[in-house]
């Protein structure tokens, strides 16, 4: 259980805000995480890691000089907004472009790809990478689809190591590319692990039993097997990891190797050393030579009981940037010269941004549509639900916060998109990011919204998901309800249909649909290695948009019922 706390949905706001406190000589806290507090060198790439909190010291822990350039910092198990990436690449940005660079997540990939967009929009090179170590996750023909877990930390290393010495964008995303080519890593669990005020952890293991191929935010394992000894865990590590050899080593003896022992979050760093021991001489009798290893705790998920092992096979670049010296909060090696710190001048950051102008019409329209963030939405599966809730009223906030200005409703669904990703954070925060987006471009600020643009906006944002998403029918996803939503309502519009009759055909569309996922498979994000165990319950993320869908229906019947009664 966790014990020390305050309230649980203020637990990631003031945890970093305790972290800056004690490591205020390298970092500083900005909106969205954390950067560095001293100067960097001019004119070099800018290393952004990031993902949600809860795997300390990944990811804050790792910013300084020599490893990342800043953190953005998602809520727990909850992946960074777009917003919130952008304001730290904003406050890091040193004049030669920036990496993103995150764990091969659905949420982190939307939020980083979006950010990313953005900022080359704004004209700053922009790269990203996801770390895939996880060979649990895919098999070796699927390579691209493998999470990022405690391989993060050789792959991060690899990139920050690069830009410090000054290589240009496209080199550090080489070398980053390249040791991310070459990094494997393994884990198992003992215990799940539970969250702040959560009465019970998010999955369980029967006692004297360990799962194997687990996820870092409390997804079970695959596999259940009986506890084994440290000796027998360190043959299970080796045995798996030295069968994934890098399709570019010609063999697996004779080679250099960075390794992790990486604990989870509650096994005791004693207990590493004696699994190390094994490790160590297993390697040897590979004839693999070790080359400065770490054991303790890099990537965590929380409090959970358990390990992983990570190899990293080096070459003569490799093992240059392995051995670089770093100084940050979590992670030192070597001897590093303190920069200066950076003065009050360098931490000023940008105001709010101003409102466009709207007319009156569009103005009396973004009242109607602050209406809809009255919605409860509640559709649970591990954090969805609170995701969900986190992400409504962040829009709600900002939504009456910026129709009390004067904004119109394009504005005001685009500006309660930025929130509502910010605060959700994880996939469906990205998703719905994108949707409130393309449908408050849509509408704009300048004229009033009707059948016709209204349609236009949910076709683009069903649009826009699929394009940063990458589901498509059948994925199990809210792509399975958008899609034939979007699809009824255009159809109905374009047949002479008004708004209301039009959406609220369409919502029975996505009733029905959102139902029909419950005989699905995930392909896609954290289910998908647990495809068969979801067959016979509904996707939370349709569900969550039938729902809201269906309320939208009721408030637009309301609004046409009062309009016809006046």
């Amino acid at each position: 259980m966790t014990y020390l706390f305050n309230q649980p949905s203020a637990f990631a706001a003031e945890l970093i805000e305790g972290f800056v406190a004690a490591n205020a000589d390298k970092v500083r806290q900005v909106t969205g995480g954390v950067v560095r507090s001293t100067r960097s060198q001019p004119n070099t790439v800018a290393v952004i890691v990031g993902g949600g909190s809860g795997h300390y010291p990944a990811f804050a822990g790792l910013v300084g000089q020599g490893l990342a350039h800043g953190a953005a910092m998602g809520n727990l198990f909850a992946s960074p907004s777009a917003q919130q990436i952008y304001n730290v690449a904003r406050a890091a940005h040193n004049g030669a472009g920036v990496l993103l660079m995150f764990g091969n997540y659905a949420g982190d990939v939307l939020h980083f790809g979006q950010a990313c967009e953005r900022l080359r929009a704004e004209g700053i090179a922009c790269e990203v990478l996801a770390v895939t170590d996880d060979i649990s996750s895919a098999g070796k023909d699927e390579l691209e689809k493998r999470r990022g877990v405690a391989g993060d930390l050789c792959v991060f290393k690899a990139a920050c190591a690069a830009a410090e010495a000054g290589h240009d964008l496209s080199k550090v995303l080489q070398l980053a590319q390249h040791a991310n080519s070459r990094t494997r890593t393994f884990g198992v669990a003992f215990s799940g692990c539970s969250l702040p005020g959560a009465s019970h952890p998010l999955f369980e293991v029967e006692k004297g039993r360990m799962e194997l191929r687990l996820g870092i935010h409390g997804e079970p394992g695959i596999k259940e097997t009986d506890m084994p000894s440290a000796n027998e865990l360190a043959e299970i590590f080796v045995e798996r990891l030295l069968n994934e050899l890098p399709a570019d080593i010609p063999q697996a003896e004779g080679q250099r190797v960075a390794v992790i022992l990486n604990g989870l979050g509650s096994v005791k760093y004693e207990e590493l050393f004696v699994v190390y021991r094994r490790v160590a001489q297993l390697l040897e009798a590979a004839n693999l030579q070790v080359v400065e290893p770490d054991v303790g705790e890099f990537v965590t998920s929380f409090n959970m009981a358990g390990a992983s092992l990570t190899l990293m096979w080096l070459d003569d670049q490799l093992e240059t940037l392995w051995r670089a010296p770093t100084n940050t909060p979590a992670y030192r090696k070597g001897s590093v010269l303190v920069a200066e710190p950076l003065s009050a001048a360098d931490r000023i950051e940008s105001m709010e941004e101003a409102l466009p102008a709207a007319t009156a019409e569009s103005q009396e329209s973004a009242k109607r549509v602050l209406r809809l963030g009255d919605i409860d939405a509640v559709a649970g599966d591990g954090d969805h639900g609170i995701g969900m809730e986190r992400g409504v009223l962040g829009a709600v906030e900002k939504a009456r916060e910026v129709a009390a200005r004067g904004a119109g409703a394009g504005s005001l669904l685009c500006r309660a998109a930025d929130a509502w990703a910010d605060k959700a954070g994880g996939t469906s925060g990205a998703l719905w990011g994108v949707a409130l987006t393309a449908l408050g471009t849509a509408l704009g600020d300048r004229q009033t919204p009707d059948a016709q643009r209204v349609a236009t906006g949910v076709r683009e944002a069903k649009e826009g998901i699929m394009h940063f998403g990458k589901a498509r029918v059948g994925d199990k996803t809210m792509v399975d309800v958008l899609v034939p939503f979007s699809d009824s309502l255009n159809e109905a519009v374009a047949a002479g249909a008004s708004l209301t009759d039009a959406w609220l055909k369409a919502a029975q569309v996505a009733d029905k649909a959102a139902q029909d996922t419950a005989q699905l498979v995930p392909k896609m994000g954290r289910a998908r290695p647990l495809a068969e165990k979801s067959v016979g319950t509904p996707d939370a993320g349709a569900i969550s948009l039938a729902l809201i869908v269906n309320t939208v229906g009721d408030l637009l019947k309301e609004h046409s019922a009062s309009e016809q009664g006046a």
